[in-house]
């Protein structure tokens, strides 16, 4: 219960807006990583751009299903996969543009949960079968794309 003296009313204002001001910066913090890209070096992707793709895995005799009318155009395919706990590719930065729409699709060999910082974008990740997120790149920054369970960053997502 908050018992306030008649002259202590105006003085609870403020006080609320700055928890509220406090929650609201914490949240948008997200996990305390960084997200100003100016320090990023350009470098390779860890992936090559693709074309459109589904979501659904690729036979041996093909590195990418062909895209259905029922998948939107991606702008950028980002396939990453797990396996004793290897990433493949190797981690590094993948570079998008801004306002583009990308597709991150994880297969991994035990059961996880895919998370992209800073989107809070996040796909269970079932052993053998691939799990996706798609998103519009809005934000800039750098932003980590991870595995929650097994802990492994798979690779730094650059918007710019």
């Amino acid at each position: 219960m908050l018992v306030r003296a008649p002259g202590a009313r105006r003085a609870a204002v403020p006080t609320t807006l700055l928890v509220t001001g406090l929650l609201s910066a914490l949240l948008t913090a997200g996990c305390g990583q960084d997200d100003d890209p100016s320090g990023a070096a350009p470098s390779t992707p860890a992936t090559s751009a693709a074309a459109p793709t589904a979501s659904a895995p690729a036979s041996a005799d093909s590195p990418t299903p062909a895209a259905t009318a029922s998948t939107p155009a991606v702008d950028r395919e980002i396939t990453v996969t797990i396996a004793k706990r290897r990433i493949s590719p190797p981690t590094g930065r993948v570079t998008v543009a801004k306002g583009q729409l990308v597709r991150i699709t994880v297969t991994s060999d035990a059961d996880d949960e895919l998370h992209v910082h800073g989107y809070d974008l996040g796909a269970r990740l079932p052993a053998g079968t691939p799990g996706s997120v798609e998103f519009r790149a809005e934000k800039t920054g750098l932003f980590e794309v991870e595995t929650h369970e097994n802990e492994l960053v798979l690779f730094q997502l650059v918007v710019r």
